[in-house]
């Protein structure tokens, strides 16, 4: 029998955010028998995917929350590291890959990647950490990973690194007019246009844009609705938002859903008004279920991989905004699944590739 290789993820937990789901494609894409995924995660609470890895046959390892001035939290990593012999450590917690991978060197494990996720961070107090911290990177990795190419040049300041796809299962999101109808009638959307957003309450998905773009744009187009999907540290501030804007019968938060490419078939405009980005999984899901999108300009451009994306800066006038939402929602809807797939974004073709890395890599 082949020897079977065991990858170890870094994370910070395993919700359904962007780059959780990617994993998450990956590992039910990868041939199990040979490459077998396991989770090193900095939360303690049991996570929206948890489960699936366990059935999966991965494994899910707690560390404290992730501080580099914590010797607490350095001598956990030295502990796990002893303990939890493995070949291949991939880290996903962008600048602050440093700090596991330089304890995975400390260990011995040969092949230790850094993967970039984001092309930016939020500036707040962290943020000079952030940086100081992307530059010890190539310090303790042996290999760099990259959603897209801004997020790679950002991350690793001109070094060479590998581009993994943001991959999806196009299958699973082509349109459908049944699917709509049923999605529709549940949330009782009847046939009002419907603008949708998935993604983390977090500074960067800049979800104070979009309700104050959605109070406008109501305005002109009273019967519309705003779907937001996802959850995070800002909903309870977005929730206080849309009640002082009395749009409270008009907003309607999903929470987090295991079906957002159903949801995506109910909606006619994505929205998508990120401060920044590295290269969304949403995006390519959206297009993928052949929803015309409106994003703005800090969304890289490799995003793009159909004809229905609009960019627009944030500084436009909210009156374009409403202009490209409003001609953006009359679009027919068509399969895209040659053009993601020509694009580069199978997740079959993908996760052989990153299969043979892992094998190439690891069986030395």
């Amino acid at each position: 029998m082949m020897e079977q290789v065991r990858v170890l993820h870094v994370v910070t937990y395993m919700g359904r955010g962007g780059l959780e789901t990617m994993l998450m494609n990956y590992f039910r894409n990868i041939d199990r028998s040979k490459v077998q995924f396991d989770f090193l995660v900095h939360r303690d609470f049991e996570a929206d995917y948890d489960k699936e890895i366990l059935s999966l046959g991965g494994r899910i390892y707690h560390l404290p929350q992730l501080n580099p001035f914590s010797q607490k939290y350095h001598k956990a990593l030295d502990s796990f590291f002893a303990e939890h012999p493995y070949q291949i450590v991939h880290s996903h917690l962008d600048c602050m890959s440093a700090y596991p991978l330089s304890h995975a060197k400390k260990a011995g494990v040969p092949v230790r990647i850094a993967h970039a996720h984001n092309k930016s961070q939020d500036k707040n107090i962290k943020y000079p950490l952030k940086i100081l911290s992307k530059s010890l990177i190539p310090k303790y990795a042996t290999h760099l990973f990259a959603c897209g190419e801004e997020a790679g040049q950002w991350m690793f300041s001109g070094r060479q690194f590998q581009i993994l796809y943001n991959a999806i299962d196009s299958s699973r999101y082509i349109y459908s007019e049944q699917i709509r109808r049923e999605v529709r009638e549940e949330l009782k959307l009847g046939n009002k246009l419907v603008i949708g957003h998935v993604g983390r309450f977090s500074p960067q998905k800049n979800h104070g844009f979009i309700i104050r773009l959605f109070y406008e744009l109501q305005k002109r187009k009273p019967d519309s609705i705003l779907i937001l999907t996802g959850d995070g540290k800002n909903r309870q501030q977005i929730e206080k938002m849309v009640q002082e804007l009395d749009l409270g019968r008009k907003v309607i938060f999903t929470g987090i859903r295991s079906d957002v490419n159903r949801l995506m078939q109910a909606m006619d405009v994505f929205l998508f008004p990120s401060l920044y980005e590295g290269l969304p999984v949403t995006m390519i899901e959206a297009q993928a279920a052949g929803l015309p999108c409106v994003i703005s300009e800090n969304v890289p451009e490799e995003t793009i991989v159909t004809d229905l994306i609009s960019r627009l800066a944030l500084e436009a006038p909210v009156s374009e905004w409403i202009d490209k939402i409003l001609k953006a929602g009359h679009k027919e809807r068509r399969d895209q699944t040659v053009k993601i797939r020509k694009a580069g974004y199978d997740i079959k073709e993908n996760a052989e590739r990153l299969q043979d890395f892992y094998m190439r890599t690891g069986l030395k």
